[in-house]
């Protein structure tokens, strides 16, 4: 078992807990938006961002980008800690892994609230 600070719990239980309800986050959304849309008949700047003002959509779009963040961490901590065998690549792609899921929280934060 690979132990390293990159590793969001101390458990790959915890782990593999928050890829499968993080999941399940990821799939309830998308069916909330698929609903939208099917329901929706013209979906123009106006009524997109009338849903977007709702303040639970803009919780449950958080909660959504929060799981989002979480999911790729585990998924892609655990493909880099199996096949990178390099430690200074694997710490390169890492890096690159964790500043990306950074730039996605802080501009999907922004775009959803507005800041």
């Amino acid at each position: 078992m690979v132990t390293s600070i990159t590793s969001l719990s101390r458990s790959g239980l915890l782990d593999w807990l928050m890829q499968r309800v993080s999941a399940v986050v990821l799939a309830a959304y998308t069916v909330f938006l698929f609903g939208f849309f099917v329901t929706t008949s013209e979906v123009t700047f106006e009524v997109w961002q009338a849903l977007f003002a709702n303040f639970w959509v803009k919780i449950f779009t958080l909660a959504t980008l929060l799981s989002l963040v979480g999911h790729i961490w585990v998924g892609m901590w655990t493909i880099a800690t199996d096949y990178v065998k390099n430690a200074w690549t694997r710490f390169l792609v890492i890096s690159v892994i964790a500043l990306t899921n950074f730039i996605y929280f802080v501009v999907g934060f922004s775009a959803v609230w507005g800041v």
